[in-house]
């Protein structure tokens, strides 16, 4: 078999598009786009362009477009930043149990420096209670961070009530859109949305790049430190070759993002067919109403995650784990562990992710291959 990739959640490849998009800003439209001269004239409205891009994908304006380095930067720019510009008026945080790292760790960082987080509980499939936000609001509270589609799990939060409830109660909202974007339609006016965390390589665009919404009136204190760039929001020369490819894979999704959206999910409803076709003991982690189109995420029960990912990598199959596997002690993942208390279906959780280049041919290899290896092991 050749090798077959679904660990899309994770980085997704580089489309050919976007490599030819990016070379001219290395080779001969190399002017740094802060210079007076025609080089730099010309690379700032290269510059420009891919803001205007980028920020109608969104339904945001020009100026509402910060450029990063990827969805870590992202997320604690919006985080930290927003938390300490105002601190003045509260140093209450709302957040969930299932957020990315990136998230987890910056409000732990300000947990650190005098500010109080609530992490709120998530379902069986890991929503969050909007009812539950609403009861955790107090007079001090200034900013709610839900992510909008789970990484692991692919579950999709109700983004459109959570900006309801903190457009009224005047409360910053931020949300990582990491994985959701490219996937479904985001209009982050019509969702109330004040923040908004992006990474590049998730939507077939280059690594090291991603941008941050931030709603014209929503105060940030700067975390980088130097020049003016970005409007004085974030200093250092902008990666200009890298955000003319974000530019170009955020056109193609554009393009692409029905047949993308059907293609995708008609992958993950294959799998599960040929689960149930071959009688394997599966259980799915997350929803099918409210979920991502490409992530799949199932429980094998009478497996362990070492042994699947091992037999799969061995097939040639490329998929990752709802676990994090170290030293060959299992820590069930976190988002697992907020959505249930089962240790053998946390411990038995692989995540298929599925995007740009596969076939419906490899999704039926990998779940035929996948039934011969859970039945195996399960056997023993």
């Amino acid at each position: 078999m050749n090798g077959i990739y679904l660990d899309h959640a994770a980085t997704s490849p580089t489309r050919e598009e976007v490599v030819e998009a990016m070379v001219p800003y290395f080779t001969t439209s190399y002017g740094n786009p802060s210079s007076i001269h025609q080089f730099g004239r010309n690379t700032r409205q290269a510059l420009d362009d891919a803001r205007r891009v980028i920020a109608s994908s969104i339904n945001a304006s020009f100026n509402e477009i910060v450029f990063t380095s990827g969805g870590t930067e992202s997320d604690n720019m919006a985080i930290i930043g927003a938390a300490l510009a105002l601190k003045e008026k509260g140093n209450h945080i709302i957040t969930s149990k299932i957020e990315h790292h990136a998230v987890l760790h910056a409000v732990e960082y300000l947990e650190q420096n005098g500010f109080e987080v609530t992490y709120l509980p998530v379902d069986e499939t890991g929503r969050i209670s909007p009812e539950q936000l609403k009861d955790a609001i107090r007079e001090d509270t200034i900013l709610v961070t839900i992510m909008y589609g789970n990484n692991e799990v692919g579950t999709l939060q109700p983004i459109q009530e959570i900006g309801s409830i903190t457009s009224e109660h005047e409360i910053v909202f931020h949300t990582d859109a990491v994985q959701a974007y490219g996937s479904v339609i985001i209009d982050v006016k019509h969702m109330g949305i004040d923040l908004l965390s992006i990474s590049s390589h998730k939507i077939n665009g280059p690594k090291g790049n991603g941008f941050l919404y931030v709603r014209d009136g929503v105060r940030l204190e700067p975390r980088a430190f130097g020049g003016e760039q970005e409007r004085k929001r974030r200093a250092g020369t902008e990666n200009v070759p890298g955000i003319m490819g974000m530019k170009k894979a955020v056109e193609l999704i554009d393009a692409e993002r029905i047949e993308r959206h059907n293609e995708l999910q008609g992958f993950k409803k294959r799998m599960l067919d040929i689960f149930n076709e071959e009688g394997i003991e599966y259980i799915l982690n997350g929803s099918m109403e409210y979920s991502l189109p490409h992530v799949l995420n199932v429980s094998f029960p009478g497996t362990n995650v070492e042994s699947m990912l091992v037999n799969l990598d061995l097939a040639g199959i490329a998929a990752s784990s709802g676990s994090a596997c170290t030293a060959g002690s299992i820590e069930p993942s976190h988002v697992l562990a907020a959505m249930f208390d089962d240790h053998e279906r946390m411990t038995s959780a692989i995540r298929f992710s599925f995007g740009y280049g596969n076939t419906m041919d490899e999704v039926e290899q990998a779940a035929h291959e996948s039934v011969k290896i859970v039945k195996r092991l399960t056997s023993l």
